[in-house]
């Protein structure tokens, strides 16, 4: 094992950051970090690592990541959270040209496993109109009425992984990613997704002392989050399983947006006045995670309890912003 070269595409955001640490960690030591990013402006960054700035979109590129590697994790996409993926829906849309060109040239050096981060905005939006949601489970992803663009990506991707593998014996793995968050990842700038925004409104407010927060939608929409830590450990186990369907990786440890604001009040040890834009994006009413399969395939599922996890995400944020960091 310690011989297979690791490309992690992707590795200067922030799950992929965590994955090159958390390989380095377990005694890997050929690894390949990839990402679009000037290196210095990666969230984390391990001179142990071949650290690579390549443009994934482009055949060439994709290939120079992959020659003389064995396992590929495709963590790289044009994303961010609802702001964003409601307004770059071309593109979010783009990104099939990252996975296109990546399994194009795992087929031609003959990667042994090729790992594909799906989303959880591949589900059809018609089981999602309750903030009662029934946890979506991994056939509600059909018939096909995913998230507008970002959505459409992710589900037209997963279906190129799965040919690959049944056409030219590739062997492709997918997790649907459910709302990952933690430390060292985009907190501010338009990118960052619920954790992190309310996290980050909350401990302004308290700086400032201006105790107010706006709040995107009603407050009532429902959503899992699922830690980092889970996030690695899970994804390196569907690499490593017989799992050929994609499955569901997510807590199924439901919040309201309001009770996420709550938490991180009572973290911050404040209460503040709160408004409600309507008009924002605020994505789908209800959203969980049904975690059946996972733990019927690996005897497991994320466990870590958002109150833990924010409580971590809440501290390196304050920390961020009092060190006055310029890294979104």
């Amino acid at each position: 094992m310690s011989s297979e070269k690791i490309v992690v595409c992707g590795a200067g955001g922030f799950i992929g950051g965590h994955l090159v640490a958390d390989l380095l960690r377990q005694g890997r030591r050929l690894i390949r970090a990839v990402d679009l990013k000037p290196v210095e402006d990666w969230y984390q960054i391990f001179p142990e690592a071949e650290n690579l700035q390549l443009d994934l979109t482009g055949k060439e590129a994709c290939e120079t990541a992959l020659r003389s590697a064995h396992i590929v994790y495709n963590l790289a996409a044009d994303m961010g959270g609802m702001g964003f993926i409601e307004s770059n829906r071309a593109l979010c849309m783009l990104s099939v040209l990252i996975n296109t060109h990546l399994l194009m040239a795992a087929r031609k050096f003959a990667i042994q496993r090729f790992f594909y981060a799906s989303s959880a905005c591949v589900y059809a939006a018609d089981k999602q109109t309750s903030e009662d949601v029934i946890a979506l489970k991994e056939p509600d992803a059909y018939p096909a009425m995913p998230e507008d663009g970002y959505g459409w990506e992710k589900l037209f991707s997963e279906r190129m992984c799965r040919h690959y593998r049944e056409d030219f014996g590739i062997a492709t793995r997918v997790a649907r990613f459910h709302n990952v968050y933690g430390p060292d990842g985009t907190w501010t700038g338009g990118r960052e997704k619920a954790p992190a925004a309310v996290c980050r409104k909350v401990i302004e407010a308290k700086l400032s002392g201006n105790h107010q927060i706006e709040i995107w939608g009603d407050g009532k929409q429902t959503r899992s989050f699922m830690y980092i830590d889970d996030c690695l450990k899970g994804l390196q186990a569907i690499l490593n399983s017989g799992i050929l369907e994609p499955i569901n990786l997510g807590s199924n440890e439901l919040v309201t947006i309001n009770g996420l604001v709550d938490m991180v009040e009572d973290i911050a040890g404040i209460k503040l006045k709160r408004t409600y834009n309507l008009k924002a994006p605020k994505g789908v009413n209800g959203r969980n995670s049904d975690n059946a399969l996972i733990k019927k395939y690996l005897g497991w599922e994320p466990g870590i309890r958002l109150r833990d996890g924010m409580e971590k995400t809440y501290r390196w944020i304050h920390d961020q912003i009092l060190s006055g960091s310029k890294k979104v």
